[in-house]
């Protein structure tokens, strides 16, 4: 008569939810990288060779291809651009237009705005890309 346990203890790892941590993990991910910039306007800007930073206050407007206008980062209807661009300088007198042009436009979309900076009398810069693909200002 044999009175011992035929069984034996196994260990064993269960791994049915690493699957379910891994795709919540993933999810999370996506979602935090689309709202760090969410207000990021993909424009292709010309490029340059020479570049220069500036480091005063900035009021940057954003001209797609399709000519809509943004105000940091804000859409600015074209009937109301100057007088939105008038507010954003108004609230610091030294600040600098930086303009961030699609490089599909024509030179008289860039002239438009041009006049409507020399009319308020503030500095305007053109945004442009270096060969490396960085975007600088001149």
């Amino acid at each position: 008569m044999n009175l011992r346990k035929k069984s034996k203890i196994t260990a064993e790892v269960s791994t049915s939810a690493m699957n379910d941590i891994m795709f919540f993990l993933m999810l999370f991910f996506l979602i935090i990288s689309t709202l760090l910039n969410p207000n990021v306007i993909k424009l292709t800007l010309p490029s340059s060779r020479n570049n220069q930073s500036i480091h005063k206050k900035e009021v940057v407007l954003s001209i797609t291809k399709d000519l809509q206008y943004y105000i940091d980062n804000k859409p600015v209807p074209s009937d109301q651009l100057e007088s939105s661009l008038q507010s954003g300088v108004a609230k610091n007198p030294d600040a600098i237009v930086i303009i961030r042009c699609d490089n599909s436009l024509t030179v008289q979309d860039l002239v438009n705005v041009l006049q409507i900076g020399n009319k308020l009398k503030v500095k305007m810069i053109l945004a442009t890309k270096t060969p490396n693909g960085t975007a600088s200002k001149q």
